[in-house]
């Protein structure tokens, strides 16, 4: 349990908030507290997020996948071998 001394001001801010959200006191405090951690850990990858990388993702991957060049050059390859499939 937390107990706090607020000034009129601020009590005013809390009473219209609580109002105006249709909360208690409680909720608001916990709310805001989740928001201010968020912002303040550190950034997680789509992958972290999601749990893990698929087992599979870059199985059979090149290692110089990762340079722009050799992407666009796979995709490109497989862009014209699914079109020429479909003809």
């Amino acid at each position: 349990m937390i107990s706090i001394n607020l000034d009129r001001e601020t009590e005013t801010y809390l009473a219209e908030i609580i109002t105006q959200e249709n909360t208690t006191s409680e909720e608001l405090l916990k709310k805001l507290i989740y928001q201010h951690w968020q912002t303040i850990k550190p950034c997680q990858t789509l992958a972290q997020r999601r749990g893990k990388h698929p087992d599979n993702l870059l199985q059979d991957a090149d290692p110089d996948l990762s340079l722009r060049e050799n992407r666009k050059k796979i995709i490109a390859e497989h862009i014209q071998n699914h079109y020429q499939k479909s003809k």
